[in-house]
Parts: C-alpha cells; sequence; structure tokens
C-alpha cells in the first residue's frame, strides 16, 4: 500500500480525524498528507518542523539525557517521549512517535468533540499500517 493510500486509511478508522501527515524529524520532511480540506503548503511544511521541535527540541532531549542518567541508563537513542496530545481552540492534534523508524512521527489531526481516548486507541491501531507502508 502506498503511504498516501494508507494515511488516508488512517483518517477515515480515526474518529473525526480531518488530517493525517507522516513527517522525517530527521530531514523535517512531511513525507505524506491528506486532509479533508486544503491548506497552504507553507502550513503543511510548519507540521513537520513542529513535529520535529516537540520530539527532538533542545528541552525534550534535555529532559530525556536527565531521565536516562537518573535511572543508570545508556544514551543509547531511545526516546522517553512516543506520543503527544495537543488540544488547540478547535482541534486536537495527534503525534505518534514511529515504532519501527523512531525518526518519524505519524500526526492525526481530529475535531476536539473526538473521544480522546478513542482517538488514541485508533491513532495507534493505524500507526502500524501507515508504517508498514514507508
Amino acid at each position: 500500500m502506498s503511504l498516501d493510500r494508507a494515511i488516508q486509511q488512517a483518517i477515515t478508522q480515526v474518529p473525526e480525524c480531518v488530517a493525517g501527515g507522516y513527517v522525517d524529524m530527521s530531514t523535517g520532511m512531511l513525507l505524506g498528507v491528506k486532509t479533508v480540506d486544503s491548506h497552504p503548503r507553507d502550513v503543511l511544511d510548519l507540521v513537520s518542523a513542529a513535529t520535529a521541535d516537540l520530539f527532538q527540541g533542545s528541552n525534550v532531549t534535555a529532559i530525556e539525557r536527565m531521565f536516562k542518567k537518573a535511572r543508570g541508563l545508556p544514551d543509547d537513542g531511545h526516546h522517553y517521549f512516543q506520543e503527544m496530545l495537543v488540544m488547540s481552540d478547535n482541534l486536537l492534534h495527534v503525534f505518534l512517535r514511529g515504532k519501527k523508524y523512531s525518526q518519524h512521527a505519524l500526526v492525526l489531526v481530529c475535531r476536539k468533540s473526538a473521544n480522546m481516548g478513542m482517538v488514541l486507541a485508533k491513532a495507534r491501531v493505524v500507526q502500524a499500517t501507515v508504517e508498514a507502508a514507508v
């Protein structure tokens, strides 16, 4: 299955989902995106930059290093932050770090009225399908 098709399928399976994207955080590229509305390319490009900042910003990586040091764990590239939910005025944004490709992230945007638990549960299910399409 193509990446675009996998993202489209994810949008249909996650409750009240209006957009989905797949980001390569190592390059900052948006590898695939599907939305129910049209959005300017500049806005979509900012999504990939914001996703990279959320997972790999200097403060986040500093926190991860501190957690590892406090627990006596090696700095082996493992990341503590795997999923993030962000609520905006009208939307619920779900960011999932890749399980297979830790430098990739699936981004799903749902209406705020969606059940947060169901959105997260379904997002976890579709993540494997999207990653398999890469």
